[in-house]
């Protein structure tokens, strides 16, 4: 055997280990049968799924003004759970008017019936063809949820995404839908000179090429679900709904009242929003302060 030199030895163990460091992770594959969500974990140059423990447990029928968006998504889902034709989806809209939450609570009705979600940054939807061969072969049906996207022109993730929506090679399995929420209808900043450029043909008016290539994305989900602030009644209801599930969820029954109508109001106007967020956080701060007393 070769008698190498302590110096060498060293060195050849610092290249080892630095080489070491850019192999994928070891790591089991995720028992989909007792994990209903994962999430993608970038590791040096891939990734590997990272089951996760489901912790919100929001319902369907907790979610209040959002009727319309509940019931297309409903649908849509559940024919994809059925194996019949269903489309990808963009959830957009003002912030904390219920997007994320109607994705997690359609895991938590439809988990039992074999319905799973993968969440991926937007960093990590480069990886979409490795996370779509981990699962293609697998007897589940997943929704692969990008949250709160948003991109800048020229990102390679916004290419990679609409590769797999366009049926390209990049494309989901049939075992796969793309859900993804965003405060923006097109995913891309939008400014006053996008619709300059325009032109008429045959008496109709024809969008900018930089607005055809901002809509290009969004032009490829099959669905757009809007989501708008809620109305002063619909937000009082949300309010109402979400202190009686801390009075049962605790076991202290907390009382509506005139008081606690004109707070939450007012909590509203300080948030400048009225929507399930501002409702959901009102009433943690009014439960908490009136068990203290």
């Amino acid at each position: 055997m070769m008698n190498l030199k302590p110096e060498v030895v060293a060195q050849l163990e610092r290249v080892l280990g630095s080489v070491e460091m850019l192999l994928p992770r070891a790591s089991k594959p995720v028992d989909w049968s007792k994990c209903h969500a994962a999430n993608w974990r970038r590791h040096s140059f891939s990734g590997y799924l990272e089951p996760v423990k489901v912790t919100d447990n929001t319902r369907l029928e907790e979610l209040l003004g959002v009727e319309e968006q509940k019931e297309i998504m409903v649908n849509n889902t559940r024919q994809f759970l059925q194996g019949l034709p269903a489309n990808n989806a963009l959830l957009w809209g003002s912030r904390g008017t219920g997007k994320s939450s109607i994705v997690k609570a359609l895991l938590n009705e439809y988990g039992d019936q074999g319905l799973r979600i993968i969440q991926v940054e937007k960093e990590d939807l480069i990886y979409l063809s490795e996370i779509f061969a981990a699962i293609e072969e697998e007897p589940y049906r997943f929704i692969l949820l990008c949250d709160d996207l948003t991109f800048e022109t020229g990102e390679l993730a916004y290419k990679m995404l609409k590769s797999a929506l366009d049926g390209s090679v990049y494309s989901a399995p049939d075992n796969v839908l793309i859900y993804v929420t965003s405060n923006r209808r097109y995913l891309l900043p939008e400014y006053d000179g996008d619709h300059l450029g325009g032109k008429y043909v045959k008496g109709e008016l024809q969008q900018s090429e930089i607005q055809e290539e901002k809509s290009s994305l969004s032009d490829r989900f099959g669905l757009w679900v809007p989501f708008h602030v809620f109305s002063q009644e619909r937000y009082l209801e949300a309010v109402k709904l979400c202190v009686e599930r801390w009075s049962k969820e605790l076991g202290r029954p907390v009382p509506w009242s005139d008081d606690l109508q004109q707070a939450a109001i007012k909590w509203s106007h300080q948030k400048s929003k009225r929507c399930g967020r501002t409702a959901y956080q009102f009433s943690k701060n009014w439960v908490g302060k009136y068990l203290m007393k």
